[in-house]
């Protein structure tokens, strides 16, 4: 794994860090296909229960793409007639933002400070939001006279609704973490000294928990959001019958009525 994303596997919690804080954890190529690779082993070890997408530095989560590498890269492909920015969404951001919300075990982004562009959209991409008092967000592709990509088109009008959301791709501008928040776009706001102590606790938590409920249970919500509600009760039955036919259900039961702490064993 390269530097530029440091990947931790520890009692269950797989710890993703980008790593570029000199550069504001902007996205070149090297680590986008690190973040890439990172959430594919994560997804693919069963040892792991749950993630934690989080970032080095005080200054910021994601700034999004590396603009200094991409107008390098955008004139030498423009000569050869090539296309980077699809490419790079294509190779890049589009694994990564379907790694992240078809992960089997729930992933919580711990946002430092900036989140723009790809950033916003890795944040958004996650299940749950826990962000620093000073973390802002700006969705910053109209900026750069590009269209939104890493999925912002489609996670960010779920949460916000379109309305809003089309405000803030058309007219970009830094939102603070409080009206992120009442906007409804992250779950939870921490000083910023207490964030990667709070989110680690919180990503303790859910690995401890019953992760095959919650893989049902991340799979029932993103069909139901482009089916109807007969289709989704159909799909909650197939659900529910995968998480009532798991050891942890029983566990769950027997500790219930025990009057006991459950030890999941996530199968």
């Amino acid at each position: 794994m390269a530097d530029t994303v440091l990947f931790e596997v520890s009692d269950g919690l797989a710890t993703i860090t980008l790593n570029r804080p000199e550069a504001m954890n902007a996205m070149n190529t090297e680590s986008k296909v690190a973040l890439r690779d990172a959430l594919r082993a994560a997804a693919d070890d069963d040892s792991v229960r749950a993630v934690l997408l989080t970032a080095a530095g005080d200054r910021a989560f994601c700034v999004g793409q590396d603009l200094k590498e991409h107008i390098g890269t955008l004139r030498a492909d423009r000569e050869a007639g090539q296309g980077t920015t699809m490419s790079t969404v294509r190779e890049h951001y589009n694994p990564i933002v379907r790694a992240l919300t078809g992960m089997p075990k729930p992933v919580v982004a711990a946002v430092n400070g900036v989140a723009a562009g790809a950033g916003f959209g890795f944040a958004l991409a996650a299940d749950y939001r826990i962000v620093a008092d000073t973390a802002s967000f700006n969705t910053s592709f109209a900026g750069v006279a590009l269209s939104a990509d890493s999925g912002v088109s489609w996670t960010l009008p779920r949460l916000i609704g379109p309305g809003r959301a089309t405000d803030l791709l058309l007219f970009p501008r830094t939102i603070s973490a409080q009206e992120a928040y009442e906007l409804g776009a992250v779950n939870r706001i921490v000083p910023a000294a207490e964030l990667a102590e709070t989110a680690r606790e919180l990503a303790r938590t859910l690995a401890e928990g019953p992760t095959v409920a919650y893989a049902a249970l991340k799979e029932s919500v993103a069909y139901a959001a482009d089916h109807s509600l007969d289709e989704t009760l159909d799909k909650e039955e197939e659900m529910q019958a995968r998480a009532g036919s798991s050891e942890d259900h029983t566990i769950a039961v027997q500790s219930f009525i025990a009057k006991e702490k459950p030890k999941y064993l996530g199968r």
